[in-house]
């Protein structure tokens, strides 16, 4: 994974037209989000589906772009209103991430009763 420590995290909230490359979304954060993308700051992005998210980096000499396809389930994902981006602390990105990940072990791991191991 990539290192997160020190940066500001902005969830950008509704959804994102994923053909969007690196000066699309940049271009996002500009002018609709009234902020700087070359901040030290990583910028995550989510399509309608939400199985998918872009996360748009600026590293002081050039734009780093993640991409992550969830093959089942999806991103818990708020829906744009007032509020444009919600900032997040770095363990709040990570079960972000890993939150699918931590849903399917869980429903792998219920115990139903009445069956013998």
């Amino acid at each position: 994974m990539f290192d997160h420590r020190g940066k500001q995290i902005y969830l950008i909230c509704g959804s994102t037209d994923m053909r969007k490359g690196i000066d699309g979304l940049s271009s996002i954060v500009d002018l609709r989000l009234v902020c700087s993308s070359f901040e030290s700051a990583m910028f995550i992005f989510c399509n309608r589906s939400r199985n998918r998210v872009k996360i748009l980096e600026w590293d002081h000499d050039g734009f780093w772009l993640y991409q992550k396809r969830l093959e089942k389930g999806t991103f818990p994902w708020p829906k744009e209103g007032k509020v444009k981006k919600i900032t997040l602390s770095g363990d709040e990105f990570s079960c972000l991430l890993a939150g699918t990940k931590l849903r399917r072990r869980l429903a792998m791991d219920e115990v139903v009763p009445g069956l013998s191991a």
